[in-house]
């Protein structure tokens, strides 16, 4: 038996391979088949992602706002009722993905800290506990004081759930073998939770708006500019650490880099940060209108983006030369 294929004793080196094993990959691919299976993530998961991104930032945005005193007392309740919202309204697109909805509860039986998986779940499970138990505070705490309390307890790890809920999605697809994803986890990450800040503020602004609150919907658009300001950085590094592994042709052509650049980059941070920053020159003389443009087009182009980088992984997946080059510069 060759020596490579014998068994061999604790504490004895492994053998050397032969130069020939060790050179480098030059592109070759068993009958050019991928290296790696490409996800079934569709545009139902770049949608639970938002809505879920959006919900947890608004839990971070509410225990914020409750400082603030009885003034903010409104938008804590808008911001607690979206993140309910979003916390009921995401695992039914989730289940609708896993086409069979048991699915979701096998995920519960476990707790597999390895797994981001297995964590995400438990995380969504809590984060939709604490997001009813602060909001049933706003519905029934004129009634019953100890419901208010109830509420105002859970408002803490709410937030800290509803900051595991913006970024922890990003960090579900870096876990994976698909090398888009898996070439820039902590830009992706800063990515996903700037734009969900982003998100969740442009949102409760427009519900500030239209309850006639104009003061803390312009603090919240301020907020807003200053997150997509962080996307924009986070984004860029993300870009440069796609070209560096020599990976980002399928998030900057074709259809998913027009949707990328076009919609998430211009519509998403580009327009808000121009209508924001016209908006602070001209004043009240354009009214609202300005604005509430701006927010819709950050909630717009957020979509954009997780969708672009949902679709660019997933073409990244079959572009068997993209797998081997993010392996060897990990490897290297």
């Amino acid at each position: 038996m060759s020596a490579t294929l014998q068994h061999r004793r604790p504490g004895t080196e492994a053998p050397r391979l032969p130069d020939a094993v060790q050179q480098d990959w030059h592109g070759e691919t068993y009958h050019g088949r991928p290296a790696v299976k490409a996800s079934s993530f569709d545009w139902r998961v770049s949608t639970y992602i938002v809505i879920l991104g959006v919900a947890g930032s608004a839990q971070l945005i509410a225990a914020l706002a409750r400082r603030a005193g009885p003034e903010a007392r409104g938008l804590v309740r808008r911001a607690r009722l979206l993140a309910l919202g979003g916390s009921m309204v995401g695992p039914l697109v989730l289940v609708q993905h896993l086409k069979t909805p048991s699915r979701w509860f096998n995920m519960l039986r476990i707790v597999r800290p390895t797994s981001p998986m297995s964590l995400g779940s438990w995380l969504l499970t809590g984060f939709g506990l604490l997001s009813g138990l602060s909001a049933l505070g706003e519905l029934l705490g004129r009634r019953w004081r100890f419901a208010r309390r109830v509420g105002d307890a859970a408002q803490g790890p709410a937030a800290l759930a509803g900051a595991g809920m913006s970024v922890y999605t990003a960090a579900l697809l870096s876990s994976t073998s698909t090398p888009l994803w898996a070439a820039a986890p902590a830009p992706l990450a800063a990515q996903f939770g700037t734009s969900s800040m982003a998100g969740a503020a442009s949102a409760l602004a427009l519900m500030q708006r239209a309850a006639g609150e104009e003061r803390s919907a312009r603090r919240l658009e301020a907020l807003a500019t200053l997150a997509l300001a962080a996307e924009w950085l986070a984004g860029r590094e993300a870009e440069r650490r796609w070209r560096r592994a020599g990976i980002a042709a399928p998030i900057e052509r074709g259809t998913t880099g027009a949707l990328h650049h076009g919609g998430g980059k211009a519509l998403g941070v580009v327009a808000p940060l121009a209508a924001h920053g016209l908006g602070r020159v001209v004043g009240g003389r354009v009214g609202p209108l300005l604005p509430e443009l701006a927010s819709l087009a950050v909630l717009l182009g957020g979509a954009a983006m997780r969708h672009a980088v949902l679709r660019a992984g997933n073409e990244s997946a079959c572009r068997p030369q993209d797998a081997f080059r993010v392996t060897q510069g990990a490897r290297r």
